[in-house]
């Protein structure tokens, strides 16, 4: 099996989803993952920037208490609402999981 459907297995199972096979879905009109609340969609890579590990690094140490450390990644030029949010999925899961 290739990594990447490996990987949208896993992430399915992880999220409570259900992976949508390539077969099943046309580029933009369905994600890689059916989710009763979310649209997801996931990329695989061999690495990550450095730089991205670097920020969430950064947040995690500064991290304190219960607080989740997130990444904001926000493109010059854009609206402040169009950011992206980078976590690690283990603190989701388990932020869920207390709650």
């Amino acid at each position: 099996m290739k990594d990447w459907k490996a990987c949208e297995r896993k992430m399915a199972a992880l999220l409570g989803g259900k992976r949508v096979p390539v077969s099943g879905r046309a580029r933009g009109h369905s994600p890689d993952i059916q989710h009763e609340r979310f649209s997801i969609e996931v990329k695989s890579r061999k690495k990550l920037p450095a730089w991205i590990e670097d920020a969430i690094k950064q947040a995690e140490a500064c991290a304190q208490d219960r607080q989740l450390p997130l990444v904001v990644l926000h493109q010059d030029g854009q609206r402040y609402q169009e950011a992206l949010i980078v976590m690690r999925l283990k603190n989701v899961l388990s932020s869920n999981e207390e709650g």
